[in-house]
């Protein structure tokens, strides 16, 4: 494959569009990414592999970028990513034993609730300001499910903390910072495991999500929030009944 062809320029294109999405609402890298490829005919693992390699650096940008604009909590994120990098380590060891589709329609169901609380935000709606008080299994789950399913980090996690009321701006930040070491966990599990030969796709999405991480951090400061959460909760709704209805059928 031509590092200036055609091909290569797509996936930076794919990564590009994807980490602009991810920065700026806290989600969708691994699920906008890994379905393209997907669908491209590559295998699961190789798939989940590639994508998370080129995570490793776009998240480092994007959680440094939302550190650098007041956009983390440093407390929650140490709290959500110590569980968070368990959870990966584990579901990337399965993802290269036992298939991870039997799962995928309960973890849907949970987003689909999620995202109606936060669109009921969106319009109004008040929701109380709760903290999440498992933070560990929060990281945990999402971690697992990031792992196994190319994608999901952001959708877990962001979601359930903005459906708690969560501020949009540190709740994105703060998912995008811990999903650094997070990924790189995911990674390191991947390579051990089954080996990473598709670098060509790794340093297209690479090119194309470092580009768009600072202008994504910027977007999130600058946006209000109820822009932020209906386009969170319009995604994940999206999401969620396309993943369950897929299932169904």
């Amino acid at each position: 494959m031509d590092l200036l062809g055609g091909d290569f320029m797509l996936f930076v294109l794919i990564g590009l569009c994807a980490q602009l999405v991810d920065g700026a609402l806290g989600m969708a890298y691994g699920l906008v990414s890994s379905s393209i490829l997907l669908a491209m005919g590559l295998p699961p693992a190789a798939v989940s592999a590639s994508v998370h390699t080129a995570e490793v650096f776009t998240t480092g940008v994007s959680g440094a970028s939302h550190g650098l604009l007041g956009n983390v909590d440093r407390k929650l994120m140490v709290r959500l990513a110590i569980p968070g990098v368990i959870g990966g380590v584990i579901g990337a060891y399965v993802l290269t034993q036992l298939p991870g589709d039997a799962i995928k329609p309960f973890v849907y169901a949970y987003l689909l609730v999620l995202a109606v609380l936060i669109l009921l935000r969106a319009i109004g709606r008040r929701i109380p300001r709760n903290q999440v008080r498992r933070v560990g299994v929060l990281g945990f789950f999402a971690g697992l499910l990031d792992a196994i399913g190319g994608g999901g980090w952001g959708p877990m996690a962001t979601s359930t903390l903005l459906a708690r009321g969560g501020e949009a701006r540190t709740s994105i930040g703060t998912v995008s910072a811990s999903e650094f070491v997070v990924t790189l966990a995911i990674s390191i599990t991947f390579l051990l495991t089954v080996g990473i030969s598709h670098w060509q796709i790794v340093l297209g999405l690479l090119a194309g999500g470092v580009i768009a991480a600072p202008l994504a951090a910027m977007l999130v400061k600058h946006l209000p929030e109820r822009a932020v959460l209906g386009a969170v909760g319009s995604l994940i709704l999206a999401i969620s009944v396309f993943q369950i209805s897929h299932a169904l059928a």
